[in-house]
């Protein structure tokens, strides 16, 4: 018996999280939001309640980017060491390692967070969309 993913499966996720994180990095709060289903939830151990929902979703997205663009600094989302793991619901349980790369504007690359993404990923439409996000991070060991 194999507990290989198929490497279509695999492929797909890994494209989608590039697309879902690049979004996320040019401050697309829109098109971030609707990589998520229309309740989805995003809960990282920074917010005091999980953010539900595209329009909180957007909301944060364009918060954090005025923020970013006040301080002059840049952040990069690395997604690496992914993990997929179909269940026989169909959802696709994804598990990936998250470096946030801060670069202020004219100064050096700094590792800025180290996080582990816990992801269920659905099909609608045929296409991936995250229903549910948990963020640990390594410096705020549960």
């Amino acid at each position: 018996m194999s507990d290989a993913v198929p490497a279509q499966v695999v492929t797909e996720v890994q494209q989608f999280l590039a697309r879902h994180m690049h979004l996320l990095d040019d401050g697309d709060a829109d098109g971030w939001a609707r990589t998520f289903t229309e309740d989805g939830v995003f809960a990282p151990p920074s917010l005091a309640r999980p953010v539900r929902g595209r329009a909180e979703l957007a909301a944060g997205v364009r918060k954090s980017a005025a923020a970013l663009a006040e301080a002059g600094e840049v952040h990069r989302h690395v997604l690496t060491m992914v993990d997929v793991d179909p269940q026989d619901d169909e959802t696709l349980r994804v598990r990936s390692y998250a470096q946030i790369v801060a670069t202020p504007r004219g100064g050096e690359p700094r590792l800025h967070l180290m996080c582990v993404c816990e992801d269920v990923l659905v099909r609608e439409n045929g296409e991936l969309l995250v229903r549910e996000r948990r963020v640990t991070r390594d410096d705020r060991p549960a």
